[in-house]
């Protein structure tokens, strides 16, 4: 039960069943596009939660994966976003992949989860092009989304 304390912060995190459950859509999408991933998943604290590494995925994409998941969960927006504000010179945020010793990353694959507006943890996804990581980690949030739908209903009816 969260606390009225004024002094103290309820952060609403993703549980392991959730990132469970997102590993199984993620790997599903991986397989239905014939590309296979390095998976990660965070919560607010930014530390993985879980990780998948599928037979066949490349393993300098372990770190990347696990640093897309960090850079949205942190910056509580896709990775996919950096693009144009931190690659291209004189653009607003250039450099900032030097940030948070090196983890912070602008190539796309890496999405907050968003529950009621509010980042509950992140996913990041590598191995294939940045459109395909960003596909298989929409699946995952997805999956969260819905696993979420499906609780908030059964406690609507107790």
């Amino acid at each position: 039960m969260p606390s009225s304390d004024p002094a103290l912060s309820h952060t609403p995190n993703i549980t392991l069943s959730a990132a469970e459950a997102a590993l199984a859509a993620c790997k599903a999408q991986s397989r239905q596009i014939g590309v296979p991933m390095n998976i990660a998943i965070v919560d607010t604290t930014l530390y993985l939660l879980a990780f998948s590494r599928m037979p066949g995925a490349k393993l300098t994409s372990i770190d990347i994966a696990i640093n897309k998941a960090f850079t949205a969960a942190g910056h509580r927006e896709g990775t996919h976003t950096y693009k144009d504000k931190a690659t291209v010179s004189g653009a607003p945020m250039v450099g900032v992949h030097n940030s948070n010793s090196g983890r912070f990353t602008t190539i796309g694959g890496g999405l907050p989860i968003k529950v009621d507006g509010v980042v509950v943890g992140a996913i990041g996804c590598s191995t294939g092009t940045p459109a395909q990581d960003q596909q298989v980690a929409q699946a995952g949030v997805d999956a969260v989304l819905e696993l979420l739908g499906r609780e908030r209903k059964i406690e609507a009816k107790l």
